[in-house]
């Protein structure tokens, strides 16, 4: 059976290609446990850094991240009010408590895997861990609007929807960052379209069997308003708040979602 493909599709790819993007997601899945793994009170970020760096090279893959526009670092490594595009260094050395969004991604034969989690160093106080909750919960909510027939601000929809609905849940005052979203992905790590995370659904490109998407909410316990720092990389809330980041790459299937950059 040929199947029906609109003329305005979010990319898509063929079955092989997306088993060449799961294994490409594999190494990223296995640098981000051993990154968790490694953070602890008094290690700095750029040795989780230099673990992530290992764990993919290891893999005989390349860092998506370490020379993008110039970018110093194998992962992001955004702690407590960072929301995303955190250089990693000696300096900053995590303490009990800490915030902790790491973001990796990965190139294997040609094809990139993207994704970040965030968790806590030690014991997270109940409202930074409702927010990383809400923000993973959104995430799922998003991935979960990844399927045949529907379009690029379905998943944009369902990640508001749960945003609130998240914040209602826990009793939180949560914000989507301004600005910042998800993309396409496939031969190069940002592809368009890029994926708001609000927004009314039924609009944009059509997901089709075969599309791609770095799924990616970023959310803060205060505001919506960030800035980014003289390093020209490093953004945080405006007004301190602390930030979290989830992120996954999936595929549209017959079957419904794939996600591609699974953990082991």
């Amino acid at each position: 059976m040929v199947r029906f493909r609109p003329k305005k599709t979010v990319p898509f790819r063929s079955a092989g290609e997306l088993d060449a993007m799961a294994a490409a997601g594999a190494v990223v899945g296995a640098a981000l446990v051993a990154v968790r793994d490694a953070a602890r009170v008094g290690v700095s970020t750029l040795e989780l850094d230099e673990v992530a760096e290992a764990v993919i090279r290891g893999a005989g893959a390349t860092p998506s991240f370490k020379g993008y526009h110039g970018f110093p670092g194998s992962i992001c490594s955004s702690v407590n009010e960072v929301v995303v595009h955190g250089i990693p260094d000696r300096a900053t050395v995590l303490a009990a408590g800490d915030l902790v969004s790491i973001d990796c991604g990965a190139i294997l034969d040609g094809w990139h895997g993207d994704s970040a989690w965030t968790f806590g160093v030690g014991e997270l106080s109940e409202a930074d861990a409702d927010l990383s909750e809400a923000t993973r919960l959104a995430m799922e909510a998003g991935i979960a609007a990844m399927l045949e027939g529907g379009h690029l601000t379905d998943v944009s929809h369902a990640i508001e929807t749960e945003t609130y609905a998240a914040a209602r849940r826990f009793g939180r005052d949560l914000a989507i960052v301004d600005g910042y979203g998800g993309h396409g992905i496939g031969r190069e790590m940002h592809l368009d379209p890029f994926l708001p995370n609000e927004g009314k659904p039924g609009r944009g490109p059509a997901l089709v069997v075969g599309s791609t998407l770095a799924i990616e909410p970023m959310l803060s316990l205060g505001t919506a308003s960030t800035t980014v720092l003289d390093d020209d990389w490093t953004v945080v809330t405006d007004d301190g708040s602390r930030a979290a980041h989830w992120e996954h790459t999936v595929a549209v299937t017959a079957d419904g979602p794939r996600i591609l950059t699974l953990r082991p």
